[in-house]
């Protein structure tokens, strides 16, 4: 079981290091940096290497959210779940430091880590509804395709690929809305050494992932969304 949450722990520093590092080391502008669009993929990109790197030791979840559509849709214990989350939250401040470590050494950093937001001065400055309403429906979907393409009657084999191309997609329409969690354990990490408005606006990236996490679980346990 300790590897399991190894993986897991492991498998969230990289999601977070290499996603949020996009946007911060990168450049979200698309004239000097990666873009929008690279960022996007740098988070698809990462959750298929994981996938199928650690895939088979865990399930890579990475995921509170995740893990807890898993928990619901009756394919892993409350113990489990609980040891994922930990592993996952853990996974994500490492990364988040890591990131710090060497974002804060350059001159032009300013500050940011990738932190997930809303509101004035915050991207596309969407209200608190927008981002309540965006992160609990796309999660929804995340979770349903997770929970579809590693189900049975599923091609195993595509999994890491369909799931990196949905959280690839979700990026692709919600960055500009809150930076786009779909995950608590990636918002805990960079907004714990940010702190201030990151820190306060948190519990909308908890609240809301898991509520999607949790619908997608309960509607695959009712066998709405399962090929069996």
């Amino acid at each position: 079981m300790s590897k399991k949450y190894l993986a897991e722990a492991l498998g969230t520093l990289i999601l977070v290091l290499f996603g949020c590092g996009a946007a911060v080391i990168a450049g979200a502008d698309g004239t000097t940096g990666i873009g929008l669009t690279g960022i996007a993929l740098a988070f698809g990109i990462s959750i298929v290497a994981v996938a199928y790197s650690l895939g088979q030791i865990s399930g890579a979840h990475l995921n509170p959210a995740v893990s807890l559509g898993v928990l619901l849709a009756g394919r892993m214990s409350a113990g489990d779940f609980i040891g994922y989350v930990i592993s996952q939250v853990i996974g994500a401040i490492l990364g988040a430091g890591i990131l710090y470590l060497i974002a804060s050494g350059s001159a032009g950093w300013t500050g940011g880590l990738g932190v997930n937001g809303y509101g004035a001065g915050y991207l596309g400055e969407y209200s608190l509804t927008s981002a309540l309403v965006f992160e609990a429906v796309m999660t929804f979907l995340f979770v349903t395709v997770i929970l579809g393409a590693t189900g049975p009657g599923s091609s195993a084999g595509f999994a890491g690929l369909a799931i990196g191309l949905t959280l690839t997609a979700i990026h692709l329409v919600g960055i500009k809305v809150t930076g786009v969690s779909v995950n608590p354990a990636r918002s805990i990490g960079p907004a714990l050494f940010v702190g201030g408005t990151a820190l306060s606006q948190l519990w909308v990236f908890i609240l809301a992932p898991l509520a999607g996490g949790a619908v997608a679980g309960l509607v695959n346990a009712a066998g709405l969304t399962r090929a069996d």
